[in-house]
């Protein structure tokens, strides 16, 4: 990269990269806890479970919106030396820099399901559709003010796309990148 070059990784694809994981670990937790009689029972954990995902997906969904939309307003245009990280790499890193705790969270919502069954895999599902959800919002931004959002990839490595360590984003065109607004896979 030349002189003042940075790494710049999709902020949707980044919101977008932990949400696949935890949405099929989610239900795979919770299928094995409806198999599971529990310590609470069944019903009570599945139903324990349905309150907990929706509590969930509005919570996550809803996290940070200002900070986002505050960064948003601020972002500046992407310099011309700027290297565009591939969606695939960027869902890559995040996935490797948060593996363990995707695990942890897995074993975590599997043991609970031995008390409650169902219920914490719930929770991981729901925080699953929530990051979903949060995505598909910045893709609206991003169809609404006709840019695509990115951020420098070095800061987003171990936090998040808005975190304190975030100072600002960058934008380009529509049509930069291979990710669609919102941080899918774009059609052809």
């Amino acid at each position: 990269m030349g002189r003042g070059a940075q790494s710049l990784a999709r902020v949707a694809v980044v919101v977008r990269a932990g949400a696949a994981p935890m949405w099929w670990s989610g239900l795979l937790v919770t299928g094995v806890g409806a198999l599971v009689p529990g310590v609470t029972g069944r019903r009570t954990g599945l139903l324990t479970g349905a309150a907990l995902f929706l509590v969930t997906v509005a919570a996550v969904a809803l996290a940070r919106g200002g900070r986002y939309g505050e960064l948003a307003k601020g972002a500046s245009r992407a310099g011309r030396t700027d290297f565009l990280q591939d969606r695939a790499v960027t869902v890559r890193n995040w996935r490797r820099a948060h593996r363990w705790w995707l695990l942890g969270a897995f074993v975590a919502a599997l043991g609970l399901g031995f008390v409650v069954p169902g219920a914490a895999g719930a929770a991981l599902a729901g925080a699953g559709a929530g990051l979903w959800l949060r995505a598909v919002r910045i893709g609206r931004r991003e169809r609404a003010a006709d840019v695509l959002y990115w951020v420098r990839a070095d800061r987003v490595e171990r936090g998040d796309p808005a975190g304190k360590q975030v100072r600002a984003f960058r934008t380009t065109g529509p049509a930069a990148g291979d990710a669609a607004p919102g941080g899918a896979r774009r059609r052809r």
